[in-house]
């Protein structure tokens, strides 16, 4: 598994996480959607933390920066 996301990638679903967690334990989202939203707040949270994203692979999309030869 070769790495694929950035810093900054990764820190946007980190935020964004970390946002949808606090709308959802503050009542502020609530039902079907805050079920959602919280499994998405997850997917990013592993995939930051892993720093690999499996959508990207087939697209050939990588937000980290190229290594030098």
């Amino acid at each position: 598994m070769k790495l694929n996301m950035g810093f900054i990638d990764r820190l946007i679903r980190v935020v964004i996480a970390v946002v949808i967690a606090v709308a959802f334990f503050s009542h502020q989202i609530s039902g079907t959607f805050a079920i959602v939203a919280m499994i998405i707040a997850v997917v990013f949270l592993i995939t930051a933390f892993v720093g690999f994203c499996p959508l990207y692979k087939p697209f050939g999309i990588s937000t980290r920066k190229k290594e030098a030869v």
